[in-house]
């Protein structure tokens, strides 16, 4: 992505992170999931986390959302400790902090009409009545739907649609950062594209940050302004997005460039060659 215009100050900042979660076995040791993570997000900027399954993004994701527990480490949002906060000082940041989640079929309620999904948050914050429904209709245009779909149910969109829905409600409260939570895999190409560019023109238009979580290294280039890469719970290389995308450092990441499909065949065939060579080394 383009390089991002001077910010001062950070918005989030997540020091020495290790998450812990029990062992299903009587006297068995916790799984360790993240092994002193840190990385930092500012204002109106995209921070990208790729690894492959297994790899602690998702579970990152769900700590800076009070989703997973925390062993030791820190979380900062705006100067403040959120590392363990309780559900209800959680629920009073949900207007600063929001997430988009990775599957549109099952993060919106199939039986609620699409107005009524969208001014949920806002009655919850107290607005009602006129204003309400004003700010719906100014979230549907946000992400290019039809003003009358707020009166129709999730399962009348497709599922790029429904992803966009899922943007608006996500947006309703204005926050500063959102957690993409692999957000476009459960989408056709086409759609990703599109949701890509959506958020990237959310973005410039309201200064919102976004963690974006992701397996694949090209969508996240599209994306990021930086990416952490991360591997068995830790961040194995961390920085700018155009620089890690195109000319990483680290063997695991140069793997995941390698496994990334590119459109020309030649190109393609090159890349399979450089990706054996890798095997071949060990690397």
């Amino acid at each position: 992505m383009s390089t991002l215009t001077e910010r001062s100050g950070e918005l989030l900042r997540v020091q020495d992170l290790e998450v812990e979660f029990r062992s299903r076995h009587f006297r068995g040791k916790p799984f360790q999931a993240l092994k002193r993570v840190s990385l930092d997000i500012r204002p109106g900027e995209t921070v990208g986390l790729v690894g492959e399954s297994g790899s602690g993004k998702t579970t990152l994701g769900r700590a800076v959302l009070g989703l997973a527990p925390v062993a030791a480490g820190s979380i900062h949002f705006r100067g403040r400790d959120i590392t363990h906060l309780s559900r209800r000082e959680r629920r009073g940041m949900s207007s600063d902090l929001q997430v988009v989640f990775q599957d549109p079929y099952n993060s919106l309620n199939p039986s609620m009409e699409i107005a009524d999904i969208l001014s949920e948050p806002l009655r919850a914050r107290g607005l009602a009545g006129a204003e309400a429904r004003n700010r719906v209709t100014e979230l549907l245009d946000r992400v290019n739907l039809p003003r009358d779909a707020g009166r129709r149910l999730p399962r009348e969109f497709s599922g790029g649609q429904r992803q966009r829905i899922a943007i608006a409600r996500a947006l309703a409260l204005e926050p500063s950062l959102i957690v993409c939570d692999e957000p476009v895999s459960a989408l056709d190409l086409s759609n990703q594209a599109r949701i890509l560019d959506l958020f990237i023109e959310i973005q410039e238009a309201t200064g919102v940050a976004y963690l974006f979580v992701s397996h694949d290294l090209e969508v996240v280039r599209y994306i990021s302004h930086r990416v952490a890469v991360m591997l068995h719970g830790e961040i194995v290389e961390y920085g700018d997005g155009d620089t890690v995308t195109s000319t990483p450092q680290h063997p695991y990441t140069q793997k995941l460039l390698m496994a990334s499909p590119v459109p020309d065949p030649l190109a393609q065939a090159q890349r399979r060659h450089e990706r054996a060579a890798l095997r071949g080394t060990g690397a």
